[in-house]
């Protein structure tokens, strides 16, 4: 397909007049139509397109669509019925009353062209751009972030239901590929254990014969393996992408012995990070967070928060289930930096900050994170009088750590903790902490009496003390109440949007359908900005009413 701009993009005069005549005291979208005008142009979409070819449906309509689609939470088929029919899609688009629009599977192509050009982002920008113009969008303001959790697009499955899929999967693909090859290595037996999914209610209960059903699938498929990679196999089977999962899976899930393969015990396979959970979607992964449970990926939505201009998503960030929060800080920050939207004051919650984020992000960025630290866990920290590391006196340049009983350290060495950050390790002399008066509250070690303090490096133990020392202040509890309002904007986002559960397989394309849904998200806010809604006020439950009032 080719690309043909259009070069008008006026609301026909009938679509107009039947719409104001239907809509007598106004409606979103024809209120997004009055004031943003053309929202997408189809030359924002010209390096998705070749220049010779069938002509494309004009992508900017296409783009529109796609944000009105996931606005509704709609199928493709429902998004094109809506073209079709509805009156308010038709003026916002700028669409005669008789244009049928175009088939539904249309959209799906058009997700396709942004997956493989990664174009999704420049268009989720094209939309700030607008908003900025309207003076909606500024920077150098407030910010929050939270993440919530995305159901994969598929099963959760145990380990045995994991390797038996993948060698059902691993058949159907060489099945269409080369049914003749196959028929000659499969044993008749394999039809009947793999023609079927295998489904845990069916499995064997009876531990030690779950685990010989594990080691019996292991053997049939390294069987078909070894099959595959034979010289005389088809060289193309190697390439299939279910053949590559399963591989992969069996190398995670059995140890190779001079017996045969045999099955790996749960605490001998890689980290959630790089096992494989599903062979239909190896980009989803397990994660668990508190009592939460899933398999899937996370979101991260970033939103404006303050008070004379609506809430606005300004990023969107889709990461495997696994990854920490702190990991993706950085990553916003840089993004933000690059649309010029970094905030001032960025408000997270603990996960998405630490030591070092809160020295870096203001240094790098001029960002100032904002929100409680990480406890202390240590036991003086949190008994009356503890000698903590923070009433240690740090002289920097010196190397020196002195003690509230007046001692020095003897020893100053850098290293890493157990999460690989650096930390600095100051030791005392046992001659001075064994007849120390104020030795059980700083340390209970009985046979070699002796304290020891672990320290991040200068920077980030000054910005992890000052942060301390502010959230326990009240202009910081009022501030980091903000945060809640992104609580809000998740849950309008799963009971609107359909957010919880990814539509399609990948995190490529979960993230387009997580893009897509934030800028049809801030296409609401504006319309209800537009029409002078007032915000909604936090509820309250019953029972808290009650104490207020009490």
């Amino acid at each position: 397909m080719s690309l043909h701009p259009r070069t008008s993009y006026d609301i026909p005069a009938e679509t107009a007049r039947i719409a104001q005549a239907c809509f007598p005291k106004g409606h979103p979208y024809l209120r997004l139509a009055d004031a943003l005008g053309p929202i997408f142009h189809d030359h924002d979409f010209a390096t998705l397109f070749p220049t010779r070819g069938q002509p494309a449906v004009a992508p900017g309509r296409l783009a529109l669509i796609s944000l009105l689609q996931f606005a509704e939470n709609l199928s493709d088929r429902q998004a094109a019925h809506a073209v079709r029919s509805r009156i308010d899609w038709k003026y916002l688009l700028g669409l005669e009353l008789t244009d049928t629009g175009c088939d539904h599977t249309g959209l799906s192509e058009f997700r396709t062209r942004l997956v493989r050009h990664d174009a999704v982002t420049p268009l989720f920008d094209i939309l700030l751009q607008q908003f900025q113009t309207l003076g909606l969008l500024k920077a150098q303001g407030r910010q929050r972030t939270d993440s919530t959790h995305v159901l994969a697009a598929i099963s959760a499955l145990n380990r045995v239901e994991l390797v038996g899929e993948a060698m059902r999967a691993a058949l159907h693909s060489l099945a269409e590929a080369a049914p003749v090859w196959l028929r000659g290595q499969m044993p008749p037996e394999w039809y009947t254990r793999y023609g079927a999914r295998l489904e845990d209610y069916r499995l064997p209960k009876d531990k030690a014969k779950r685990h010989a059903l594990a080691e019996m699938i292991g053997a049939d498929g390294t069987a078909l393996l070894h099959a595959i990679y034979t010289p005389s196999a088809p060289p193309i089977l190697r390439d299939l992408p279910a053949v590559e999962r399963l591989r992969q899976i069996w190398v995670q899930n059995y140890l190779p012995t001079a017996e045969g393969v045999r099955w790996r015990e749960n605490d001998n396979i890689p980290p959630a990070a790089c096992f494989i959970s599903s062979p239909y979607d190896p980009d989803a992964h397990y994660a668990r967070q508190h009592p939460t449970q899933w398999v899937g990926y996370k979101v991260h939505l970033t939103e404006t928060c303050d008070d004379a201009l609506p809430p606005l998503i300004t990023h969107v960030e889709t990461t495997p289930a696994p990854v920490d929060d702190s990991q993706v800080t950085a990553h916003l920050h840089a993004a933000l930096q690059a649309k010029a939207l970094l905030p001032s004051r960025h408000i997270v919650d603990t996960g998405y900050l630490d030591a070092a984020l809160l020295a870096t992000s203001q240094r790098d960025y001029g960002v100032e994170l904002w929100g409680p630290t990480r406890r202390d866990v240590r036991w003086q920290a949190h008994v009356e009088g503890g000698f903590d590391s923070s009433r240690f006196v740090i002289d920097w340049d010196r190397q020196h750590a002195t003690c509230p009983g007046g001692h020095t350290n003897f020893s100053w060495t850098p290293a890493r903790d157990n999460r690989d950050n650096e930390v600095i390790k100051s030791k005392f002399s046992r001659a001075d902490c064994g007849p120390c008066p104020h030795r059980p509250q700083c340390t209970r070690a009985q046979r070699y009496p002796r304290r020891t303090i672990t320290v991040r490096p200068r920077e980030q133990y000054e910005a992890l003390k000052t942060a301390r020392e502010r959230q326990a202040t009240v202009p910081f509890a009022q501030e980091y109440a903000r945060r809640a309002g992104i609580e809000g904007t998740l849950s309008y986002g799963i009971r609107a949007c359909g957010l919880r559960r990814s539509r399609y397989i990948g995190l490529a394309r979960t993230h387009v359908q997580h893009v897509l849904t934030a800028a049809a998200m801030n296409l609401s806010r504006v319309a209800r900005w537009l029409a002078d809604e007032p915000r909604a006020r936090t509820r309250r439950s019953p029972l808290l009413r009650l104490r207020q009032v009490a």
